[in-house]
């Protein structure tokens, strides 16, 4: 089975539909607490991609791009990825939004991807439970209601704030408009030269 593509506002056919999707969308109020053992509709980061069993990932939801980043950080997964049966396809614009404006209210904008926050908006737009152990993802998540679950750790056990701080003159700089194309690397203070970190707050 190979991964089926679906362009935003695009529904899948009746089957893809009626088998992943209505399984879970509608079933939980966004926000509420994930009853153990409960299945639903899954967005997968690309650790998940890896770490999690190949049987878990059919129907399970990703973005367009995952596949050349998973074959980047594991060939052999990348290799088998278009038998797995996931499902990929793009978030609509009004979600990106919602991520995005999520991401700059927690300051978690800085150390997040353009798939990153794909992610965080595909599961916003699906209800569906976000598969990560990025604490980053999962902040951004919590905050506007979307359920996770970690694969390795057990993740974060409360909301966090951050700001982007200058390491030299300690100036404190407006969150970014965009993703990060280079997660730890926050660039220069343009003030005085120095390094940009991110510092809780």
């Amino acid at each position: 089975m190979v991964p089926i593509h679906v362009r935003p506002g695009h529904c899948y056919n009746e089957l893809v539909v009626s088998r992943h999707l209505l399984r879970a969308i509608g079933s939980n109020e966004r926000g509420s607490p994930l009853a153990n053992g409960m299945t639903g509709v899954f967005v997968l980061d690309t650790s998940a991609l890896i770490g999690w069993p190949i049987s878990e990932i059919s129907g399970s939801l990703i973005v367009p791009g995952q596949e050349s980043e998973l074959l980047n950080i594991s060939p052999d997964r990348g290799k088998i990825l278009e038998s797995m049966g996931a499902i990929s396809m793009d978030p609509l614009d009004s979600s990106l939004e919602v991520a995005k404006d999520a991401a700059r209210r927690t300051g978690d904008m800085s150390g997040l991807s353009e798939i990153d926050v794909s992610l965080i908006a595909l599961a916003y737009e699906k209800s569906a439970i976000l598969v990560t152990d990025d604490y980053r993802m999962q902040n951004v998540s919590s905050s506007i209601g979307i359920e996770w679950r970690g694969i390795a750790e057990e993740g974060i056990t409360e909301a966090w704030s951050w700001e982007l701080r200058c390491v030299g003159c300690k100036a404190v700089k407006a969150s970014p408009e965009f993703p990060n194309m280079r997660r730890s690397d926050f660039g220069e203070c343009p003030e005085c030269g120095s390094e940009l970190k991110l510092r809780r707050v």
